[in-house]
Order: structure tokens, then sequence, then C-alpha cells
């Protein structure tokens, strides 16, 4: 797989390579095309190099016998940030590296499937970013972020949209969904808004009011 490109725009989302299910190398291939800056946590750094990609960062706790010189002669350059505290995970401790660097867009891979702690944790945890960093989860499966209060974009007829509460969240509005929201309430554990899809054609509109709001496209 080539490495990625050179920066072309200030406002590029960087990439994050997490250490979860690997996705297939056409979606990684299509998002390198698109991010100037990669930053790869911990582990995964061995699987990202069998794939020939460019990395900028390696970052981690390093709780594993960790050799930086071994990995500064694989790929030069390359900084590696040490990140030894345990209050925060791998993931969130990448988020806070791009924020202090001055990014303010991000896209993860590799942050599901495999253990379904991690799984869940790197989810839900874009929502303390809200303010800072725009975050975008994907897989070979779905595209997953986080929901400003009001939402519109162009959707084909039955894109399915899944909408998820981290919490409750208040006062949805919702049009062109085949499952129409009005002035409705989710709450995780006992009413969410999972495969809802696109009545139609054309803008899906979500707005609401109070609480944190995460959208999922499934694209299978």
């Amino acid at each position: 797989m080539s490495s990625h490109h050179i920066v072309r725009d200030d406002q590029e989302p960087a990439l994050i390579i997490a250490n979860g299910a690997a996705c297939s190398e056409e979606l990684l291939g299509q998002l390198l095309e698109w991010s100037p800056f990669v930053v790869v946590l911990d582990s995964a750094i061995e699987r990202v190099f069998e794939l020939d990609i460019k990395v900028d960062v390696l970052l981690g706790d390093f709780d594993r016998g960790f050799d930086p010189q071994y990995y500064l002669e694989k790929q030069y350059p390359l900084e590696i940030v040490h990140t030894p505290t345990q209050d925060k995970t791998d993931l969130e401790k990448a988020f806070d590296y791009l924020i202090e660097k001055g990014h303010k867009a991000v896209n993860v891979v590799w942050a599901t499937g495999k253990r379904a702690d991690h799984t869940i944790t790197n989810i839900t945890n874009i929502v303390r970013y809200r303010d800072f960093l725009k975050i975008v989860i994907l897989d070979d499966h779905s595209k997953i972020f986080l929901l400003p209060k009001h939402f519109q974009k162009w959707y084909t007829k039955d894109s399915i949209i899944s909408l998820i509460p981290i919490g409750e969240v208040t006062g949805i509005h919702s049009d062109n969904l085949y499952y129409p929201l009005e002035n409705d309430t989710l709450t995780i554990g006992f009413r969410t808004g999972s495969s809802n899809h696109a009545r139609e054609d054309g803008l899906v509109t979500i707005n609401h009011e109070n609480g944190d709001l995460l959208l999922i496209e499934s694209l299978d």
C-alpha cells in the first residue's frame, strides 16, 4: 500500500489507526488519500508497517518491552510519543495529542471489533471531545460520528441511519426518515433510533435540543 500524500489542505482530517479489527485495504487507502497526518497506536505499528504505510507518529504507553530504536530504524522520520499514564485510553491520548497540535478533525480506523469493551469505549468516548475535534470512526460496515444540534445531509433512499443516544437525548426532530421523530426522547438502554432509513432521495434533517446523539451510517 502506498504511503499517504503530502498535505494539501490544513483542514484535511488526520488519521488514527488503532489496534482493533482491521478494515479493508480499499477503505484504508481511501482515507490515506485524504489524510496528511497519520498516528498509529502502540502495538498496531507492526501490522501497519506490514502494509507499507508512512507513519508520522507512534503513540502509546509501550508496556510490552518497547524498543524505540527498532522502530526508528524501520521508518524515519517517526515521532514517538510515550504516554505512560493509565487514566486515559491510547485513543483518547491520541485525540489529546492532535488537539494540542491544532488539528480540527480526525478519522479513526481499527477502533472496532475484537474486544467489545474497547469498541464501546472508543465509540462513546468521542463525546467528551465534541468542542475540540470532529471525530469520525469508520470500519467496513459503519461510519460513526457525533451529531451537532442541527444536522442535514443528502442520502439516497433506504440509506440505513441509526441514532444512538449517549445517556438521554431530548427534543429530537427529523425530516425524511422512514420512522419520523417529532419532539422525541431517546435513552440508551431503553429506546434508541436503530435501523431507521431515508424515506426518499434527498436531504435528511435531524435536530435535537439536549444531550449527545451519535449517528451511525450502516454500509451494508
